[in-house]
């Protein structure tokens, strides 16, 4: 019923540049929380930036000052711009929206898209 789909990663040098979208459709009521988790190989899922409705946003240490989460309510979806990009944020990112389906409230999580950076 809820589907979120991701787009824009991909093979990216060092220092290089990078946005994700992800956009939420189905039958959906309202959106809250919406971010980005980030999935290395052999590591857990560790979240990477949060942004509430009202654009309050939440970002993980590694990632301040060279990522940027912003979201479009009106089109349901959120997005990561990703500067400055280093070995290390080498992962699957993954979508995640609060999502309210009639009276329940449901995280729901995109299928993961892959970011490689590497020369």
């Amino acid at each position: 019923q809820v589907q979120l789909v991701e787009s824009g990663g991909g093979l990216v040098q060092p220092g290089g540049s990078l946005r994700l979208s992800c956009a939420a459709s189905g039958s959906i009521f309202s959106i809250s929380t919406m971010g980005w988790y980030r999935q290395a190989p052999g590591k857990q899922r560790d979240l990477v930036a949060t942004i509430t409705t009202d654009g309050s946003t939440n970002y993980a240490h590694s990632v301040k000052g060279r990522f940027t989460i912003s979201r479009d309510n009106a089109k349901n979806t959120v997005y990561l711009q990703m500067n400055s990009l280093k070995p290390e944020d080498t992962a699957v990112y993954y979508c995640n929206a609060r999502i309210r389906v009639i009276a329940t409230m449901t995280d729901y999580w995109g299928q993961g898209t892959q970011v490689t950076v590497s020369s």
